[in-house]
């Protein structure tokens, strides 16, 4: 076998998987499935937690990263879905030295293209990285990937928006109701995860520009800024109960607006930074970053 395809099969040691979640893999499943429930139902990754400690200083080499909030003991001792809205390519290793600094270590969920390139991609899912295929029939497996970390505590950071936000204005979009479900269903606590600036560093389109910003970020050292807010109530709603995702999920988006306000204090209009590779086809949640006070 060539160097190449070693190195495209190559993955770190993956822990034992328990034989009550070996029962969940079917013939015919990818053959990350399994490795990934594994991976999910462990504790986090020594590699994992040690870069955190010791190259977080690494991301603010581009940007000034800047954390507001908190996430109370008693919630980082069980499991958590962390709510973040999605700018750019850059954000995810923002919010991760972010929750970091706040006591996290996160399991991030990543688009499959990222974790099926070789060796980096083959790290990032050792991390506890969460595997989507978004539009096919593979995504189901995210779910169950997801909710096996979640019963064994883990802490989860997700996209309710499925994707970079493509709003004109760059405020959230209204996202999709899998982790309004998932909350409802394992009554796991959402945390809403706002951040800006991230977009600054990488261009969202996929050319040599991408290298120019993050050259550029090096030198303008924007500022990264996270806001972590309070948990997400839905009390009185309920799984399966006709609205009431679609009512989670737009508490959600509420919640990453608010938190986003202040973030953004002087762009609220429109983003400073302008980036000509990014569509502008979508509709904000909130336009304007207003949000009503009657929320249902």
């Amino acid at each position: 076998m060539s160097i190449g395809a070693r190195l495209r099969r190559w993955h770190p040691r993956t822990p034992p998987l328990p034989q009550d979640l070996a029962d969940l893999v079917r013939a015919g499943d990818p053959e990350w499935f399994a490795r990934e429930l594994a991976i999910a139902v462990a504790p986090p990754w020594w590699v994992w937690t040690h870069l955190l400690r010791r190259f977080s200083w690494v991301v603010g080499i581009f940007g000034r990263v800047e954390v507001t909030g908190s996430i109370p003991e008693e919630l980082r001792r069980g499991p958590l879905l962390l709510a973040a809205n999605h700018i750019g390519d850059f954000d995810p290793f923002v919010i991760a030295v972010a929750l970091h600094r706040l006591g996290v270590a996160p399991r991030i969920m990543t688009t499959g293209g990222i974790i099926s390139a070789p060796v980096a991609g083959a790290l990032l899912e050792r991390t506890g990285a969460i595997r989507v295929e978004r539009g096919t029939e593979l995504a189901r497996h995210a779910v169950r990937v997801t909710e096996v970390a979640l019963v064994h505590g883990g802490h989860v950071v997700a996209y309710p928006e499925g994707r970079v936000g493509l709003a004109p204005d760059f405020w959230p979009e209204r996202g999709r109701t899998g982790m309004a479900r998932l909350a409802l269903g394992l009554r796991v606590p959402v945390i809403p995860v706002s951040q800006w600036g991230a977009h600054e560093v990488l261009q969202y389109g996929n050319d040599w520009g991408k290298l120019r910003t993050l050259l550029r970020a090096v030198v303008r050292r924007p500022a990264l800024r996270v806001h972590v807010g309070p948990p997400v109530v839905f009390d009185d709603l309920q799984m399966g109960r006709v609205g009431d995702a679609n009512r989670a999920r737009m508490r959600i988006a509420a919640a990453l607006t608010r938190g986003l306000r202040p973030l953004r204090a002087d762009e609220l209009d429109a983003p400073a930074f302008r980036d000509p590779t990014r569509p502008t086809t979508a509709v904000a949640a909130f336009p304007g970053g207003i949000v009503p006070d009657d929320i249902p």
